[in-house]
């Protein structure tokens, strides 16, 4: 049900794009750059699911944090950047969402001073596109706030064309491959 995409940049970087084989919605996009030393560095997710930590035999050994930490993702639809924070159960009310145009990021704040977070948006970085504080709106529901940042019209242009491109491509099914194991 997911399709997936990597991208081998000249600079030595990597990208990894997953997408909904039905809807064409982009389900994860992860980075990783060369280490200092050459080798393959973590992956950093931009969108998606967050990695969760080491888990095995040794989990009840390692220090982890509480589950009840705040947890902040991006999860993308087909005409909006969207940013999800779990366990945040304050009302709605003490929440503020803004725009810092000179930082190039958005701000969550709130009045009791409990939570606060800048986030950029690189997708609106890597198209010099400036931010629109009318773009921008969020909802709270089920101790999770919603912050959601429409798309611009030349964002959503350049996904319509990637979309068509990756139509063209062919998927490399495991075992067609033309490497054979000694």
């Amino acid at each position: 049900g997911k399709r997936k995409i990597h991208y081998l940049f000249e600079d030595g970087k990597e990208m990894a794009e997953e997408y909904d084989v039905k809807t064409g919605q982009l389900v994860s996009r992860k980075w990783r750059e060369k280490s200092t030393l050459g080798g393959s560095g973590n992956w950093q997710v931009e969108v998606g699911e967050p990695a969760s930590p080491l888990l095995g035999a040794l989990e009840s050994e390692l220090i982890k944090e509480s589950s009840s930490n705040p947890v902040f993702m991006r999860k993308d639809t087909l005409t909006s950047f969207q940013w999800r924070i779990r366990n945040l159960p304050y009302p709605k009310e003490v929440y503020s969402v803004s725009v810092e145009k000179e930082q190039r990021c958005c701000v969550v704040r709130t009045t009791n001073k409990k939570y606060y977070k800048k986030f950029p948006i690189p997708d609106l970085d890597r198209y010099q596109l400036p931010l629109d504080a009318a773009a921008l709106s969020f909802t709270h529901a089920n101790n999770t706030l919603i912050i959601t940042y429409k798309k611009p019209k030349e964002i959503l242009a350049a996904e319509e064309e990637l979309q068509k491109e990756l139509k063209k491509i062919k998927a490399a099914n495991s075992g067609d491959g033309d490497c054979t194991t000694q």
